[in-house]
């Protein structure tokens, strides 16, 4: 789950970073991406290139754009981004309300309110359709939205679940085979296996050929030779729907 806080204030900036950290490790299915912005300005770009988060935590007053502008601007794009909104003074809840904001905090924040509003900004964003993988790691539960997996390998009852943004998650050792493992994955049309070893995200495919794949990461899959057909049959018909 990807999280932006900005803020114009270094302090603050750290300070809001600590408390999801502290609530990240109080539940161990959330995993949080963070980005952290000091310049609104910088941020402004970002949206404008519709490099999206899950949740924003904006200060309501800043230097080259405030909290509210940068909200008028994820909804103007039709972004259901939960907004979380933090201030030194209640004066813009009206303003706040009508980006549709999910909480509003006044400075300095307490950890009990800031973590009543992560619940509250998780179960908003929660009601996306997008499902979730499962993931048994080392630190416990993890959740993983399908439209973030790139790629999973099966490496030695080891699972290697390829994110998009780069990251790797590892699962424990595995139990049950690499077919119960993504057999829910299956179920879902951006999904295809196509090696023993092997299932990709269509959605991150670059380039195919006859025996391997390459993601948009540029990492290079095998096709075994029983799932050339089939594979390649799935992908066309995948990218004729997906981009018509």
């Amino acid at each position: 789950m990807k999280i932006v806080i900005c803020d114009d204030s270094i302090r603050d900036l750290s300070d809001i970073e600590k408390l999801l950290l502290e609530y990240q490790n109080c539940h161990s299915n959330i995993h949080f991406d963070i980005e952290k912005f000091s310049d609104a300005f910088q941020l402004s770009k970002k949206i404008q290139e519709n490099e999206i988060a899950d949740i924003y935590i904006l200060d309501m007053i800043m230097a080259s754009k405030t909290g509210i502008e940068l909200g008028r601007q994820l909804r103007n794009i039709g972004s259901k981004s939960a907004i979380i909104y933090i201030t030194v003074s209640d004066d813009f809840a009206l303003e706040a309300y009508e980006v549709h904001a999910v909480r509003y905090l006044l400075k300095p924040i307490v950890q009990e309110k800031a973590f009543e509003a992560f619940n509250y900004a998780i179960a908003h964003t929660n009601t996306d359709t997008d499902a979730v993988y499962m993931l048994k790691t080392k630190k416990g539960l993890v959740s993983i939205p399908y439209s973030k997996i790139e790629y999973i390998e099966n490496s030695s009852r080891t699972l290697e679940v390829h994110l998009s943004d780069g990251k790797i998650l590892k699962s424990i050792f595995i139990r049950k085979s690499f077919d119960e493992e993504i057999a829910k994955l299956e179920d879902d049309r951006h999904f295809i296996k196509v090696h023993k070893s092997f299932i990709v995200n269509l959605k991150y495919v670059q380039q195919l050929s006859r025996n391997q794949i390459i993601m948009e990461s540029g990492a290079i899959i095998p096709i075994s030779q029983k799932r050339t057909a089939i594979t390649r049959h799935e992908y066309l018909s995948f990218i004729s729907e997906y981009y018509k």
